[in-house]
């Protein structure tokens, strides 16, 4: 078990379930009778003291189809993925490079790593350095000479290392799409319900499923970051050279461990997108993940240190241009490596966790010149509201949205977008839907980016705490550790919010209003229409529809937990039993 992770650690932890459904409802162990007395009756006392049933064996993906636990369980989050499950997989594989001849005989893979920009800010908080050396330092440790391929017995490293930013900037152009649909007075039954939730955050999205079904309607339809950039490098990659997906091992650096959950989905494996069709009587394969592990921060420091790297030790500048091979695809290999404006500008404005709900503000604010985006806090300091005005005074209200953070928002969100029950009262009121406050009444958000970690993706669970930073940072003599508080926490988190936002060379906004002038209008612009024509070469590269590789879906969990069961506990059990050919 990683010695990093404890349940003290998870403030995405929500809370058990009445029961967890995994074991799969186990009878009870019998007492082998005298067979020279068949009327002996075994008694409870009796089944007490004998020897219990064997412990449960929950895996990851249990995890996702129970409704007991809503999201993490200490053992099920590092049972399948942790920095040890990376090190035994490059110790195993050797490296395939740009440049050799695929064979789907051959034993080795294309590792691909991809670092999300809240990983870097965490690190950059850590070891007092800025977001871009941060991002250095992580690509020295991964595919520099001095790293990873220093060491294992096939000297293997990352091939690719892949800013989530730039995969970021597809999924806000297809936000605007997607609200732009729901919008729409013909609007297909294929759009998102307004207003339209946020699909980044896994552990907003289990919880969803588990709890709050009838928001599902409402959640974009969008894959994350990490899930994308999986799908890219696996599809491109295993076409261009003729391998089988699972050749290409993608990890992810996030700040989350429900982004190893979300790696976990059976909805994110190849399966969903390869153009191969099986046949009624074949029977379907089991899918490829297309995230095959997902490391934190603080894993990633772990990682170091088990191939006994010092990570501050590492070089604080751009790897070596031999350690960094084109792409396959030179469209790609600009947008993904060597396109500087891909990479998004992060302003406390748009917030810490992919500024979603800003970006469709900002998209609708170039189709109406003149008007100006409103920034106010909500009722704590997780509730963000935007709202896109125009006219002299700004009274007129073109779009709203909203940023919910932490579990106790969502829970207020949920709560207001629930359907009313109709009263079975014979001549009762009819009570109006509770989707919108009197206050914002007609005026409802039209997008809200939910994320489940209080103060968004930068105070993930992964990432590193202040009670970490004396055991990360070489020891200066003998220190007395202290517990820290909620001030000292606070303290650094705001360290890893301006390490955050410093990693974009603009300034943050502190005004309320936000006016973007003509020539930053066009900028944008054209990178809307750029992150389309990369999306739109993506799907005739691979031949696989757009629709495929961009979005996924979402299913209800139904579970009997928690719920009123008919019948005994004894009448359940002999049930069970019978059906599986057992019986008393």
């Amino acid at each position: 078990m990683s010695a990093i992770l404890s349940a003290d650690d998870l403030n995405d932890f929500i809370s058990p379930g009445v029961a967890c459904i995994k074991p799969v409802e186990t009878l009870p162990f019998q007492v082998p009778t005298d067979p020279l007395n068949p009327y002996e009756v075994t008694t409870e006392d009796r089944l007490a003291a004998a020897a219990p049933p064997p412990p449960a064996q929950i895996s990851l993906t249990d995890c996702l189809a129970c409704s007991g636990c809503v999201t993490s369980a200490e053992a099920v989050l590092i049972s399948l993925q942790s920095h040890e499950e990376v090190l035994n997989t490059l110790n195993n594989h050797p490296s395939l490079l740009p440049d050799e001849v695929y064979d789907d005989t051959s034993d080795g893979r294309v590792f691909v790593a991809s670092v999300s920009p809240q990983t870097r800010a965490s690190l950059a908080a850590l070891y007092n350095v800025s977001e871009t050396e941060a991002g250095y330092m992580i690509a020295q440790l991964l595919s520099g000479p001095n790293g990873l391929r220093s060491g294992g017995r096939h000297n293997s490293g990352f091939t690719y290392i892949i800013d989530t930013n730039t995969l970021r900037s597809l999924c806000q152009a297809g936000c605007v799409e997607e609200v732009a649909r729901s919008l729409s007075d013909a609007a297909s039954g294929t759009a998102p319900k307004k207003p339209i939730l946020a699909s980044a955050c896994p552990g907003w999205i289990c919880y969803a499923e588990k709890t709050h079904p009838y928001v599902l309607p409402h959640i974009s339809r969008l894959k994350s970051p990490q899930a994308l950039a999986g799908a890219l490098v696996k599809s491109v990659l295993a076409r261009r050279f003729g391998i089988n997906p699972s050749k290409v091992w993608h990890v992810a650096l996030m700040p989350c461990f429900d982004k190893k959950l979300e790696a976990s989905r059976e909805e994110l494996t190849d399966t969903y997108w390869q153009v191969e069709e099986t046949s009624l009587t074949e029977k379907k394969p089991r899918g490829m993940r297309d995230t095959d592990c997902v490391i934190t921060a603080r894993e990633l420091v772990m990682l170091a240190d088990s191939r006994g790297i010092s990570f501050p030790s590492l070089p604080r500048i751009r790897l070596d241009p031999r350690y960094t091979p084109a792409f396959s695809d030179p469209t790609l290999d600009t947008f993904l490596f060597r396109n500087p404006s891909s990479s998004l500008r992060s302003t406390s404005i748009a917030g810490p966790s992919g500024g979603y709900a800003y970006a469709i503000l900002a998209a609708s604010q170039r189709q109406h010149p003149g008007s100006a985006i409103v920034v106010e806090r909500g009722r704590n300091i997780d509730v963000i509201e935007y709202s896109l005005r125009s006219g002299d005074e700004g009274n007129n209200i073109i779009m709203r949205a909203a940023c919910y953070y932490g579990f106790r928002n969502i829970q207020n969100l949920v709560r207001r977008l629930k359907p009313v029950r109709k009263s079975r009262m014979p001549g009762a009121r009819t009570v109006a839907a509770r989707a919108v406050d009197k206050a914002t009444e007609g005026q409802e958000y039209a997008y809200v980016e939910v994320m489940a970690c209080p103060g968004g993706c930068t105070n993930g669970g992964g990432q590193v705490k202040v009670d970490d930073v004396q055991g990360l940072l070489p020891r200066q003599g003998e220190e007395k550790k202290k517990k820290a508080g909620p001030t000292e926490q606070r303290e650094w988190l705001a360290r890893v919010d301006e390490a955050y936002y410093s990693g974009d060379e603009e300034e943050p906004l502190s005004s309320d209003h936000e006016s973007m002038d003509d020539d930053e209008n066009t900028r944008a612009s054209g990178e809307d229409a750029y992150a389309q024509r990369i999306m739109e070469h993506w799907s005739a590269l691979t031949g696989v529809e757009l629709g495929r590789l961009l979005y996924t879906t979402y299913r209800q969990v139904e579970s009997d937990v928690g719920k009123k069961k008919s019948g005994t506990d004894m009448d359940r059990v002999a049930g069970l039993a019978s059906s599986i050919g057992g019986g008393w």
